[in-house]
C-alpha cells in the first residue's frame, strides 16, 4: 500500500531532485502538510519577465489569466515578486503581511487578482542563483473558500528551512538573461519604463515623479505610503496624482490602470 504520508511523500521528492518530476513531487509533498487549493511555481530572473515552473489548481480561474495579463506586465504589481525585487531574505511570506496598505482597494487587486478567486497566499522565496528568484505560493480560493489557518501557518513555517534548501538545490542553474541588478531600485526602473511605454505608445509626457506615483498607485499604495516611499509630503504625493489624472486624461484609479498596465515592463516588448 503506498504510503501518502509528509515524511514519504519528501523522500519521493528528494528522490527526484533534478528531474521533471520534481515538481509535481514536491507539491504533492506540500499539500500532504499544507493542505491548499492551488500551487503556483514561478521563477523571477532579474529583470526577465516570470518563468512558469508549475501549476496546479482545481478552479480554472486561478490560473486563467496568467498568460495574458500575469506574465505579460501585472507581475510587476505582485506583493510577490517585490520581494524579488527588493532583494528580501528566503524565507516564508503570507500576502497580507507583505502587500501595500491599499492592495484590496487597488485595481490590481480589483480588476486582476479578485478574478483569481484566491483568498489566502503563503509563499516559500529563496534565490537559487544570483539574480533569481524563485516562490512557490500555496494559495486558498474559491474551491474550499477559507484562509490559511493559524496552525497551517505553523506547519509551513516548519517545513521552509527543507522546502528552501530543495528550491536551492533544484532550480540552481537557472539564470538570468540581463547583466545588471535586479535589485536595484524597481520603483525608478519600472517608472522609467512606464514613462517610455507611455511617450512612445500613447504620444504623453510623464514626469519621472507622475511615473512613480503612477506605479505605486497600480501597485495598491495609499496616499501616506507613496510619501513614505518616495520621502515627499501626502499633500504633494496628492499634487502628483492630481497631475497625473490631468495629463492622461481620467478621473479615475480603474482608468488609470486600463490605461497603464499595457505600458508596464521593457519598451522594447510592446
Amino acid at each position: 500500500m503506498t504510503d501518502n504520508s509528509p515524511q514519504h511523500r519528501l523522500a519521493a521528492a528528494i528522490d527526484r531532485l533534478g528531474t521533471p518530476g520534481f515538481e509535481p513531487a514536491l507539491a504533492a509533498w506540500l499539500r500532504a502538510a499544507v493542505p491548499f487549493d492551488n500551487i503556483t511555481m514561478l521563477a523571477y530572473p532579474g529583470h526577465d519577465r516570470p518563468r512558469v515552473l508549475h501549476l496546479d489548481a482545481a478552479d480554472a480561474r486561478v490560473h486563467a489569466r496568467l498568460g495574458s495579463a500575469y506574465l505579460k506586465g501585472a507581475y510587476l504589481l505582485d506583493p510577490f515578486h517585490q520581494l524579488h525585487a527588493d532583494g528580501a531574505a528566503d524565507g516564508l511570506y503570507r500576502l497580507g503581511d507583505v502587500a501595500p496598505d491599499h492592495f484590496s482597494r487597488g485595481e490590481y487587486f480589483l480588476t486582476y487578482y479578485q478574478g483569481t478567486t484566491l483568498t489566502d497566499e503563503l509563499a516559500f522565496v529563496a534565490r537559487p542563483a544570483a539574480q533569481v528568484t524563485v516562490t512557490i505560493c500555496l494559495g486558498r480560493d474559491a474551491s474550499s473558500g477559507r484562509r490559511f489557518s493559524a496552525r497551517d501557518i505553523a506547519q509551513a513555517e516548519a517545513l521552509a528551512p527543507v522546502c528552501l534548501s530543495l528550491i536551492r538545490r533544484h532550480w540552481a542553474g537557472l539564470a538570468a538573461q540581463d547583466s545588471g541588478s535586479a535589485h536595484a531600485n524597481v520603483v525608478v526602473s519600472v517608472a522609467d519604463s512606464l514613462r517610455a511605454n507611455v511617450a512612445a505608445h500613447l504620444g504623453i509626457a510623464l514626469t519621472p515623479r507622475q511615473a512613480q506615483v503612477a506605479f505605486l498607485v497600480l501597485k495598491g499604495h495609499s496616499t501616506a505610503s507613496i510619501a513614505l516611499h518616495l520621502d515627499l509630503s501626502p499633500e504633494t504625493v496628492k499634487v502628483f496624482r492630481k497631475q497625473l489624472y490631468a495629463r492622461l486624461g481620467i478621473s479615475s484609479q480603474a482608468q488609470l490602470f486600463s490605461l497603464l498596465l499595457p505600458m508596464l515592463g521593457s519598451p522594447s516588448g510592446h
